[in-house]
């Protein structure tokens, strides 16, 4: 089986030369540049370089920050990396769906041919695999929704958006900062942060579970180094578009954090999880999901 070099633990800052010092010791066939509790930009063109250096395709997966970076606010990999793929939900902001994407077409590595013996592209080889060879069935409602989608990120609307979204999360990473949060990465520079709860002695299902019943939704999240399993973890992943999405600016940060600070501080006191979900109703109850 060829080998493959997951490039980065995905919870921590990149170091770029401990990934060429593991690249050029594992020689792997593929790189993947891609992660989803990362909250730091990726240096794309240094990925590339490494890549190139052990004779490896590079994989971008932009899942997570695809709309920031279809705005010109984070690095683009098309230029870099041989393959991207993608959600087309998180920051893109549309449907359920995926995408794979190639800037430029080339040979395939590995010789495979056509019937007639010529070289397949591997746009070729990337078609195959999706239809039929993984997937069939294509479903026109979501094709239609993408299209849609596509086209509001194109608009000056869905950049401004893009960039509240980046502005909330950096002011709701320093209001935890100033609780004494733990925030991998000391910050963020996307849309997301991941907090290390461990000085706060609660785990990340703990806490989850506390801020659904105050109508709050996070996900519990491994942190580097974690001493708990999955299923438990001691840590919360949080991002912005949601509330962006409904209207909320940098202003409103502080009180979401001090809300979320009052549930993980009183996780098993019942009364305060209602007095909070009362106050998040009460909070968004302007602010709908969807305006028709």
């Amino acid at each position: 089986m060829a080998a493959t070099l997951r490039t980065v633990h995905p919870l921590i800052s990149l170091d770029y030369n401990k990934i060429q010092e593991i690249a050029t010791r594992e020689q792997p066939k593929m790189i993947i540049a891609g992660a989803s509790a990362y909250c730091r930009d990726m240096d794309f063109a240094r990925f590339r370089q490494i890549a190139d250096s052990v004779g490896a395709l590079l994989l971008g997966d932009i899942s997570h920050p695809a709309g920031l970076i279809a705005k010109g606010l984070m690095n683009d990999p098309i230029p870099h990396c041989h393959i991207v793929s993608t959600t087309t939900h998180k920051t893109l902001r549309g449907p359920r769906g995926g995408m794979i994407m190639m800037g430029k077409d080339f040979e395939n590595p590995w010789g495979i041919t056509t019937p007639k013996g010529e070289i397949r592209m591997m746009s070729a080889l990337l078609d195959l695999a999706v239809f039929p060879g993984n997937q069939g069935g294509p479903l026109m409602h979501i094709i239609a929704a993408k299209a849609v989608a596509f086209g509001e990120c194109l608009t000056d609307e869905f950049f401004r958006y893009a960039m509240q979204v980046q502005k909330n999360a950096k002011a709701m990473a320093e209001a935890f900062m100033k609780r004494d949060y733990h925030l991998i990465s000391g910050g963020t520079d996307n849309h997301m942060m991941l907090i290390d709860l461990r000085n706060k002695n609660i785990t990340g299902k703990e806490a989850e579970n506390a801020l659904v019943k105050a109508e709050i939704t996070v996900n519990k999240n491994m942190v580097p180094f974690d001493d708990k399993s999955p299923f438990i973890t001691s840590g919360i992943r949080i991002g912005t578009p949601a509330i962006t999405s409904r209207g909320l600016v940098e202003s409103d940060m502080e009180t979401i954090v001090d809300l979320i600070d009052r549930v993980l501080m009183n996780h098993t006191d019942e009364a305060v999880l209602e007095s909070v979900a009362d106050e998040v109703n009460e909070m968004m109850s302007e602010r709908p999901l969807f305006v028709f």
